[in-house]
């Protein structure tokens, strides 16, 4: 196996570790407002997220970046709750900006996301003084299966809403609510450590 590979399916299973919930619920409270019409404007929004991350995930790589694990261990799931209550304002599913508000939420909470990746990549990487492959090849990793997450999003949400005939809307104040309450408890753990 190359580096690319490895560090690519390394990445891949990381975003998409059953474990790590939490990056698992923020693309839900993500995403769940949109359907597959909508795949452009998720592009972009995966993408601001990747950006994101990718950023303080280099600079905590290479040491330019230190903020400690219990406090980024408890901002992640505050970016979840957060994100989730930007859904409640979703009233209508016409998303007509061409910058909303989510993607900068997207941004934003990504370099909280990457520093919550950054001691796993490091542990990963030991001293070797030549990265920038291995984090390009992660970071496309974790790209990947965060799309391959999102495309199960959308198939549920067109599931439940396409063929079932849930309410849209409904629907996502269920599942926001449902991720919700998990990233409270998540929250209230951490700041318990």
């Amino acid at each position: 196996m190359n580096v690319f590979e490895l560090y690519f399916t390394l990445g891949r299973q990381h975003i998409a570790d059953i474990q790590g919930t939490d990056h698992l619920l923020f693309i839900m409270a993500l995403t769940i407002r949109y359907q597959f019409i909508d795949w452009k404007k998720i592009l972009v929004l995966i993408t601001a997220f990747t950006i994101g991350h990718s950023i303080t995930l280099a600079l905590s790589v290479f040491n330019l970046l230190y903020i400690s694990t219990k406090w980024v261990e408890f901002l992640i799931p505050i970016t979840i709750i957060i994100t989730v209550i930007s859904n409640l304002f979703v009233k209508n599913f016409v998303f007509t900006s061409k910058y909303p508000l989510i993607y900068f939420f997207a941004l934003i909470f990504g370099l909280v996301h990457g520093l919550g990746f950054s001691n796993y990549l490091k542990s990963l990487l030991g001293k070797d003084q030549n990265i920038i492959f291995q984090l390009f090849s992660f970071n496309i990793g974790l790209e990947i299966g965060q799309l391959l997450i999102v495309s199960g999003i959308l198939l549920l949400s067109y599931l439940v809403v396409g063929l079932l005939k849930i309410n849209r809307r409904e629907y996502i104040l269920f599942i926001s609510g449902c991720v919700f309450a998990l990233a409270i408890q998540m929250a209230i753990q951490r700041w318990a450590l």
